[in-house]
């Protein structure tokens, strides 16, 4: 699975990722509101907050008033963004690697010939040197 992704990654293949980034930039308000209606009431019942975005630790202030962090809404943002990834990920990009594979099955590619390295250039003209020089 993670295979795949780096994979993904790795190619540097600026079709792919514009095309994972428009289809992300679609899913997102789907997520989102599966994110804001299900999930985040869920995390705010594990930890008794009115709001899951409200929840996260109170330091009293230097003037005596509270001021809370509020976790919850970088929890809902990390969520949400797995979210889109994996469905980004598995609707698309792994089709998608399929679909080459089995192009490249079909097709497969004609080996070039490989050069030689320029070591083994320069032993070459080395070892001509040598056997001119000895007749």
């Amino acid at each position: 699975m993670f295979k795949g992704f780096k994979e993904f990654i790795a190619q540097g293949n600026v079709i792919d990722l514009a095309v994972a980034v428009v289809i992300g930039g679609a899913f997102t308000a789907i997520v989102n509101a599966v994110v804001s209606s299900i999930i985040t009431p869920l995390v705010a019942l594990f930890f008794e907050a009115d709001k899951a975005g409200k929840f996260g630790p109170t330091i009293t202030g230097i003037y005596g008033q509270d001021v809370t962090f509020p976790l919850g809404e970088l929890i809902s943002a990390i969520i949400s963004f797995i979210a889109v990834a994996l469905v980004v990920y598995f609707v698309f990009v792994v089709p998608m690697n399929k679909f080459k594979e089995r192009q490249a099955a079909k097709n497969p590619a004609v080996e070039e010939a490989t050069l030689p390295t320029e070591q083994e250039l320069l032993i070459e003209i080395r070892d001509q040197l040598r056997k001119n020089a000895l007749s």
